[in-house]
């Protein structure tokens, strides 16, 4: 779960058209907003890595998976991000419930499995 948040939090910067592509229209800073998400998304990846900073960072992983669902929604609805990402309508709303499942595998990591 570290890599693959690390990796898409790397790509906030190297593949920027990327995300643009599925930026709601009603939100202003778009590139900032892109670059803060993918910040974070590897400050959070990096923290799951270790068990001591772990819950934190899954804790930080589902509050952001929760300010960006509103980016897999617009997805969802506008044909020209999913002409822009290059997926089909259908495969814009099975992508949502994915959001739930990282989720739930985010709050997994958080808990303490010492015992």
């Amino acid at each position: 779960m570290s890599i693959f948040y690390i990796q898409i939090g790397i790509q906030h910067f190297t593949d920027l058209e990327y995300f643009l592509n599925i930026m709601p229209p009603y939100l202003d800073y778009e590139r900032e907003l892109i670059y803060i998400s993918g910040g974070f998304e590897i400050l959070f990846g990096s923290l799951t890595i270790f068990p001591k900073s772990r819950f934190y960072g899954a804790w930080g992983l589902i509050l952001l998976l929760i300010a960006v669902f509103p980016a897999n929604i617009y997805l969802a609805q506008s044909e020209i991000a999913q002409q822009g990402l290059g997926v089909s309508k259908e495969i814009a709303i099975w992508r949502l419930p994915f959001q739930g499942l990282f989720i739930g595998l985010a709050y997994w990591h958080s808990k303490d499995n010492s015992s």
